[in-house]
């Protein structure tokens, strides 16, 4: 049973998948710009604004969080689970995520985040 309502722990959950789907983009740029495209700049470009878009929301997230006395943390990863430790105003969670779960999260952020840069 989580003390923890919906609502806050989705925005704890924001707060460690956004960062991660900022390491993947900021992977796939570097892969990007190596790469031997005739066009590279487009791909850069809708990258680099979803990492924008990204870390201003991740910037307002934050805030919130901290309004909130909320934090979030990650404990521990194996080949199967992660770890995490939620702090709800005062409260200690503790979260185990399946990892393609994880994956997945990420992935649909990302998808998120680059066709909101096209429109």
């Amino acid at each position: 049973m989580t003390r923890i309502p919906e609502d806050d722990r989705s925005i704890l959950e924001q707060s460690l998948f956004l960062p991660m789907a900022l390491t993947v983009f900021q992977r796939d740029l570097s892969i990007i710009e190596k790469a031997p495209f005739k066009l590279k700049q487009p791909y850069i470009r809708c990258i680099e604004e979803s990492m924008n878009h990204i870390q201003r929301d991740l910037g307002i997230l934050k805030h919130e969080m901290k309004k909130k006395k909320m934090k979030a943390q990650q404990l521990t990863r194996d080949e199967t689970f992660t770890s995490f430790l939620f702090v709800y105003k005062g409260y200690e969670e503790h979260h185990n995520y399946f990892n393609p779960r994880i994956r997945n999260n990420v992935q649909s952020i990302m998808e998120k985040y680059l066709l909101q840069t096209r429109a």
